[in-house]
C-alpha cells in the first residue's frame, strides 16, 4: 500500500437492479472516503409483453457521471486515475459486428425462462451442468436465458457479434475493448470449474462459439483507456477502466472489513446472498442437494454462497401499500410490535414474481396452517423472521459442507441497515452478526481499482484499507 500522502481519484459506477449510483472516492495511502455524485433509477421496460432494460440510458448515466467527476477532480487539481463498475449478475447484452448495441438487454425477471432448467435437461443431464459449473439451479442463469432465445427467437444469438455481461458492456462501450470479467461470468453456469472458462459441451448445447464473449479476465485488470468520443462528452483524459469484480456481490465481499476466517457473509439487498471464502469450489451431491453455488472470487478464492430471495418480499408488499403506508424505517421498527410469528419460506415459486405479493404472502400461511398477517407490522416481522429463520439454515449448511466452525455473520449492504432485521438474524443463528458497512459493493469497486493501480496489490492488503475506512455495529 501507499505510505506518502499523496491523494488519488478513482469513479465507481454501482448498478443494482432497480437503480444505480456513480461515486467518487478518493484514497489518502490509508482509507477510502467516498462520494456520491450522482444516483438514477432504471426501471425494467415492459415491451410487447416481455422485460428489457434500458441500456442506452444506463449508459448515458455512466457518461453524465463522468462528466460530473471530471469536474470535481478538475478542481481539486488532480486528475481520474481509474473507473470501475459492477452490477448484477446472468443479464447480457448483444453487439454487432461494427460495435453498436443489437437490441435492449432483457431481464431476468422475465417469465419465459420459467421451466427453463427442466427444459435443458434434455440438452444435458442436469447432474452432468452442475458438476461441470458448480452453480445452483435458477431459471434465470445465463445458461437457461441463452437457451431459451435460442428455442424462440435464435437469430438474436446467430446475429451477435459479441455478447457480453452488464459491466463488460458498460465498459465496452466506454474504451472499445470487449472482455469478459471472471466473477460476473461465474453467475451464468456456462464456466467450467476446472478451466474457468466457458465450458465447450455448454456452448455446444446452446448452438454457440466461444468467440462470442470476450477474453477471460480476471478482477483487477485494465481493460482498456475511454474513448476519444467518450474524452471529449465527458472533458476526462485517457482514463484505465478496470475489470473490478463486476458482479456487485464479489465485489462486496471484497470490501468486507474482516480479519480471520471463521465468518459467513450476508449481502442483504433485494437478494439475500449468504455464503464464505473458500479456497477452492465445493462441488458434491451435498452440494447439489442443497443447491449451493460456486462463484469466481479474488486471488483464487471461491464465494460458496445460496442466493436467497430477500428483500424482494418487503419491496413487493411496499409497492402495493404505496405512500399511504410508513417509510422504510418506521416499517422496520414497527416488526418488534407485531405478535404474528408465520414463518414462510422466501425461496418459495410463489414469491419469485407474484401479481400481488401480500396476497401471495397471505396465500402461503393459509396453505401452510400458519396465522396470515394483517397489518403492515404483521407483513414486516413474518417477512424479517423468515429471512432470520433461512439464514440460520444455510449457515447450518455451510458449516456442514466446508467443514469450517463459523463463528460469526458479517451483514452487507443495505438490509444491514435495519436493526429488527439483525437483532432477529443474530437470535436465530445465535451468534454475533456485524452489520455494515452499507456501501461494501462501492468499497470493494474501489479497492479492485486499487490493486490494478498497485496500490493494493493482495486480499490483504485491501481488507487492512477497509477496516481502515469503515466503522460497524454488532448485534
Amino acid at each position: 500500500m501507499k505510505n506518502n500522502k499523496e491523494k488519488t481519484f478513482h469513479f465507481a459506477v454501482d448498478l443494482g437492479a432497480t437503480s444505480g449510483r456513480t461515486i467518487l472516492a478518493v484514497f489518502d495511502g490509508e482509507k477510502v472516503a467516498t462520494e456520491e455524485l450522482t444516483r438514477f433509477s432504471h426501471p425494467m421496460l415492459p415491451v410487447a409483453g416481455m422485460l428489457f432494460w434500458n441500456f442506452t440510458e444506463l449508459y448515458h448515466q455512466v457518461l453524465l457521471g463522468l462528466k460530473v467527476a471530471a469536474r470535481k477532480v478538475k478542481a481539486a487539481g488532480a486528475v481520474l486515475s481509474s473507473i470501475g463498475i459492477d452490477s448484477w449478475g446472468c443479464d447480457v447484452a448483444y453487439f454487432r459486428a461494427d460495435g453498436t448495441l443489437s437490441g435492449l438487454p432483457l431481464c431476468y425477471r422475465n417469465s419465459h425462462t420459467d421451466g427453463a432448467v427442466d427444459r435443458f435437461a434434455g440438452k444435458m443431464p442436469l447432474d452432468e451442468v452442475y458438476g461441470r459449473t458448480g452453480i445452483q439451479f435458477m431459471d434465470f442463469n445465463t445458461l437457461y436465458q441463452l437457451d431459451t432465445v435460442r428455442r424462440n427467437n435464435p437469430a438474436i444469438l446467430d446475429s451477435a457479434d459479441k455478447i457480453l455481461f452488464i459491466p463488460d458492456a458498460l465498459a465496452y462501450m466506454l474504451t472499445g475493448n470487449a472482455v469478459t470479467e471472471f466473477t460476473v461470468a461465474s453467475t451464468s453456469q456456462m464456466l467450467n470449474q476446472g478451466t474457468g472458462d466457458f465450458d465447450e459441451a455448454l456452448l455446444a448445447c446452446l448452438g454457440m462459439d466461444r468467440s462470442k464473449f470476450g477474453p477471460m479476465v480476471q478482477p483487477g485488470t485494465v481493460i482498456g483507456t475511454l474513448t476519444r468520443p467518450v474524452r471529449e462528452f465527458t472533458g476526462l483524459g485517457e482514463v484505465p477502466v478496470v475489470a473490478v469484480a463486476g458482479h456487485d456481490t464479489a465485489s462486496a465481499v471484497v470490501g468486507i472489513p474482516v480479519e480471520g476466517d471463521d465468518y459467513a457473509y450476508l449481502s442483504c439487498g433485494t437478494w439475500s446472498l449468504l455464503g464464505i471464502e473458500a479456497p477452492s469450489p465445493i462441488v458434491n451431491e451435498k452440494s447439489r442437494e442443497y443447491n449451493f453455488t460456486n462463484e469466481g472470487g479474488v486471488d483464487g478464492t471461491t464465494r460458496v454462497l445460496k442466493n436467497i430471495c430477500g428483500l424482494w418480499l418487503l419491496e413487493g408488499c411496499r409497492k402495493e401499500w404505496g405512500d399511504e403506508a410508513p417509510g422504510i424505517a418506521d416499517l422496520a421498527a414497527s416488526s418488534l410490535s407485531s405478535s404474528c410469528d408465520s414463518i414462510i419460506d422466501p425461496d418459495d415459486a410463489s414469491f419469485a414474481h407474484p401479481d400481488s405479493m401480500t396476497e401471495a404472502i397471505t396465500a402461503y400461511c393459509h396453505r401452510t396452517g400458519q396465522e396470515a398477517p394483517v397489518s403492515y407490522a404483521d407483513f414486516v416481522r413474518v417477512i424479517y423472521r423468515s429471512l432470520a429463520a433461512r439464514y440460520k439454515t444455510v449457515v447450518d449448511r455451510l458449516s456442514e459442507l466446508s467443514g469450517k466452525q463459523i463463528n460469526k455473520l458479517h451483514v452487507i449492504g443495505g438490509g444491514s441497515k435495519s436493526a429488527p432485521l439483525m437483532q432477529f438474524t443474530a437470535e436465530a443463528l445465535g451468534m454475533p452478526v456485524i452489520a455494515g458497512p452499507t456501501e461494501s459493493t462501492v468499497m470493494g469497486n474501489i479497492l479492485l481499482q486499487l490493486k490494478a493501480c498497485g496500490e493494493a496489490p493482495t486480499l490483504a492488503d485491501m481488507r487492512k484499507i477497509s477496516i481502515a475506512s469503515n466503522e460497524t455495529k454488532t448485534y
